[in-house]
């Protein structure tokens, strides 16, 4: 077998490897593409950039492989990943469009995309062979320089000032300019007087019923319900249980047991009289 032939050649451990591998890279890119959730969408995401650090290292590029599960997955991944889980973004976020025809700019782009990649492939040449040891032969990081700097120079600045620009662009659009001045403490209290709400803590529920339930609304000393003593939440589902009904009654049946109590004692005081 020719030299040339032996650097095209693909062991059986590599072509299980890629096989495997490329169908997990493809399920996490279509479940980035199609899960609901953007959390989901960002962990499919990170199994499919973890799978590429890995083809890298097996095809000798440590340096590429090293950077992508360092800052990609580790660091850039994962940090979009704790902002949505912190901003709670969901579906029904993605559903609004705040550009119009932005649709058809994205499908002019993944079309235009699609065209570049398809050419590039098509040049590519797939006759000779360098092999990893000549590719190396400086070092692998030496090797990736010597490539960046020299044959792909602009193709690297280029895709610096276009993450730069969309950087800029990110913070433009997430900042919020405040159009008056922040009120102080003072101020919200007093605004809060004014609009005559609630200033004293709201009662805790439980304090004069039979239990500490939340869900029990507390009785006012003459046997009422308070409106304010259970969360609206609550109220708004529904899931209010009302004793008012019970306690009057268990408070009527006190009253007569007292009452009782107290006739009897008279009774006896004006028996013991005689």
């Amino acid at each position: 077998m020719s030299v040339a032939a032996a650097a095209g050649a693909t062991s059986t451990g590599e072509a299980v490897q890629f096989w495997l591998l490329a169908v997990v890279a493809v399920a996490g890119a279509l479940g980035t593409i199609l899960m609901k959730r953007a959390v989901h969408s960002a962990l499919s995401l990170a199994g499919t950039m973890i799978v590429l650090a890995v083809f890298y290292l097996a095809n000798g590029a440590y340096f590429l492989g090293i950077v992508q599960i360092v800052v990609y997955t580790g660091a850039i991944m994962m940090l979009f990943l704790f902002v949505v889980m912190l901003v709670g973004v969901t579906a029904a976020d993605s559903l609004k469009e705040t550009i119009r025809g932005q649709r058809l700019l994205a499908g002019l782009c993944v079309l235009g995309f699609g065209i570049l990649l398809v050419a590039g492939i098509a040049n590519a040449s797939l006759h000779d062979f360098n092999g990893l040891g000549q590719a190396n032969s400086g070092g692998n990081v030496q090797g990736l320089a010597a490539l960046i700097f020299t044959k792909y120079v602009f193709a690297f600045e280029i895709t610096g000032a276009l993450l730069i620009t969309a950087a800029v662009g990110a913070m433009v659009l997430t900042h919020r300019e405040r159009t008056e001045r922040a009120a102080t403490q003072r101020e919200l209290s007093e605004r809060r007087v004014r609009e005559g709400k609630q200033l004293p803590p709201l009662p805790a529920p439980g304090v004069y019923a039979r239990h500490n339930a939340v869900d029990i609304p507390a009785l006012l000393p003459d046997g009422t319900p308070s409106e304010l003593s259970v969360s609206a939440t609550l109220r708004a589902r529904g899931q209010v249980r009302d004793v008012s009904g019970d306690a009057l009654a268990d408070l009527a049946a006190l009253e007569q047991r007292s009452e009782e109590r107290l006739e009897r004692r008279q009774g006896r005081k004006e028996e013991g009289a005689k």
